[in-house]
């Protein structure tokens, strides 16, 4: 049975329980899973049934995003591929969330974006109560920054975004980091200059097409499932907006690296124009106290099993052995230090 991760509690909950199941039945199991993260905190990788099955959790995202796709992905290679050890995606509010839950052990792998990351580990912004020990397995692919309007809109620019109504993402992840960086790079405050909704993809588009809101922020792999639903939508057409022309006021506040131009080719969304827009890498991350010899596999499994990665979500492709080890703001994990060190990837 699926389960997800509470953003608000941060711990396990049963989705749907089947119609048997009485609801006291139901709350008591969720009561199990929770005093079960409890203990998974003190050591989660080491926790193992009677079997010596060791059960890690992969910190994903929305439905309606590309982490949790790809993250169902890995769960299912490490599952099948990694010697006692059963692995879950859930689904979370991202990567600000998702490094949260890493640092308390609610979780063991977690997607993020870098720029988020880098915050974690310096615990600035969103980590001011606490810095996160994470460390890299893997630079997975790009994400980028999608500003999403409908065709007919007035919004034809980011400056056009003043007095409307824009979701800047979910709380709690890294779109919406990215959401408000641009828009005060751009010299909009989000506080005043417009009203914000705190919506993720899958919402944002529902809100979209209901005209409740006149824009929003993704940031996300190509393609996005949401924004593809949206462009089908029967008597929608959309426009997405450039935003490349921050990237010298983002580079200035948080330095040269973390930020990067990129283009969302037209075809993709079946666009009029190529939109020119703000790229950041997403990260694979654990925990530093990850046992090596369980970061190396999970780390070889990426590669051995790509294949099968790429057919469940095509951003898989874009992994590979140079790529992996470029862009991270944040220190690698030894096990997979050893895995590309190995392969002739690892250059010290």
């Amino acid at each position: 049975m699926p389960l997800y991760l509470d953003p608000d509690r941060g711990r396990r909950l049963w989705v749907n329980p089947p119609a048997s199941t009485p609801i006291r039945e139901a709350a008591l199991r969720a009561f199990g899973l929770a005093v079960l993260v409890g203990l998974w905190a003190c050591n989660p990788q080491q926790l193992a049934d009677e079997g010596g099955t060791t059960r890690l959790s992969i910190a994903t995202g929305g439905t309606g995003g590309v982490y949790y796709p790809y993250g169902g992905g890995i769960a299912k290679v490490i599952s099948e591929n990694v010697e006692n050890v059963e692995a879950t995606a859930e689904v979370t509010a991202a990567s600000v969330d998702n490094l949260k839950f890493l640092r308390d052990g609610q979780s063991d792998i977690a997607f993020t974006m870098a720029d988020t990351a880098d915050d974690a580990v310096s615990g600035r912004g969103a980590f001011g109560d606490g810095a996160v020990n994470a460390r890299t397995l893997a630079v997975l692919y790009t994400n980028f920054t999608h500003l999403v309007t409908r065709a007919e809109s007035p919004v034809a620019t980011l400056a056009d975004l003043g007095g409307r109504v824009v979701s800047t993402g979910a709380a709690g992840s890294g779109t919406e980091v990215v959401a408000l960086r641009v828009l005060e790079a751009g010299g909009i405050d989000p506080a005043s200059d417009l009203t914000t909704q705190s919506l993720g993809v899958a919402q944002s588009v529902d809100a979209l097409k209901d005209r409740k809101i006149d824009a929003f922020f993704w940031n996300g792999g190509l393609p996005t499932a949401a924004v593809l639903d949206l462009i089908n939508t029967p008597g929608v057409r959309v426009r997405l907006l450039d935003t490349d022309q921050v990237l010298p006021a983002l580079r200035e506040a948080y330095g040269p690296t973390l930020y990067y131009p990129a283009v969302i080719p037209r075809e993709v969304y079946e666009l009029e124009a190529d939109v020119q827009v703000v790229a950041v890498a997403n990260l694979l991350v654990v925990s530093e106290a990850m046992p090596e010899p369980l970061a190396y596999d999970v780390t070889r499994v990426l590669f051995e099993r790509q294949g099968e990665l790429a057919a469940i979500h095509p951003q898989a492709r874009e992994l590979s052995l140079e790529t992996a080890v470029a862009g991270s703001p944040i220190p690698f994990h030894s096990g997979a230090i050893r895995y590309y060190r190995e392969h002739d990837a690892w250059k010290d």
